[in-house]
């Protein structure tokens, strides 16, 4: 792990939606620059089977983080700690917006928006350093089929700035990824899985699709640069200016 995550040696850091994608990617670079894990995930297998291969400094926690009473608990059980990093996706919003109901907008803030609020909620108080929330880039550029998207990484983003002043000295930022190849497109055949992908790389500046280890290294650059507060960095391969 680079010098520049130096600051990350010994401490202690709490990512909800580490059993996998960028979540686990995160939880699995916090422990390689030295950082000791607590990880939350609603599938107990799940969660285990992915933090096995980080050993002892990776521990995890069963929570749904829709259960602001057992997501509290949880929490209390943790203790102190210094950085939080918020992996929890929201995609049940996604497609044309005349096919999407009020349910579901309703579900995507829920799965997304109120579990971000909720997390960094009941953080405060517990976490000494950094919060980072992970958005996406629907909430920065406009993209057809997307509008639910934009509304719940919209509504983060325009959080983060409030925060940051309000939570002073903690400190508050947002990655918001672009395209990157996780388990969530498994949903797809491998057919269209690789047009998606090939197609995106193509039309991309960096001439690819992100990886789960472009984020991980943007969130641990964001929580140990203690001059970073009050920002959406933007890791999406350029996607923002095309």
């Amino acid at each position: 792990m680079s010098m520049a995550f130096e600051s990350l040696r010994d401490a202690h850091a709490v990512v909800v939606g580490g059993s996998s994608g960028i979540g686990l990617a995160v939880a699995g670079a916090f422990v390689r620059a030295g950082a000791r894990v607590d990880a939350l995930a609603r599938d107990g297998d799940k969660l285990a089977a992915a933090l096995q291969p980080l050993g002892r400094a990776a521990s995890g926690h069963v929570v749904d983080a829709t259960d602001e009473a057992a997501l509290g608990a949880c929490f209390e059980r943790i203790g102190r700690f210094d950085h939080l990093v918020i992996a929890a996706s929201g995609g049940a919003a996604d497609g044309m917006f005349a096919s999407l109901t009020e349910e579901r907008f309703r579900a995507a803030f829920e799965q997304k928006f109120w579990v971000h609020v909720r997390c960094l909620r009941l953080a405060v108080g517990r976490v000494r350093h950094s919060a980072t929330f992970v958005t996406g880039a629907a909430g920065r550029r406009a993209m057809q089929g997307l509008s639910g998207l934009a509304a719940t990484n919209g509504a983060l983003h325009a959080m983060v700035g409030p925060l940051a002043l309000e939570l002073a000295p903690l400190r508050v930022n947002a990655v918001s990824p672009g395209l990157v190849d996780t388990p969530y497109w498994d949903k797809l055949s491998p057919e269209k899985r690789d047009t998606l992908m090939r197609s995106a790389a193509e039309r991309l500046p960096a001439r690819r699709v992100g990886t789960v280890t472009d984020l991980a290294e943007a969130i641990l650059l964001v929580a140990s640069n203690g001059f970073i507060t009050g920002t959406i960095l933007d890791c999406d391969g350029g996607a923002r200016h095309i």
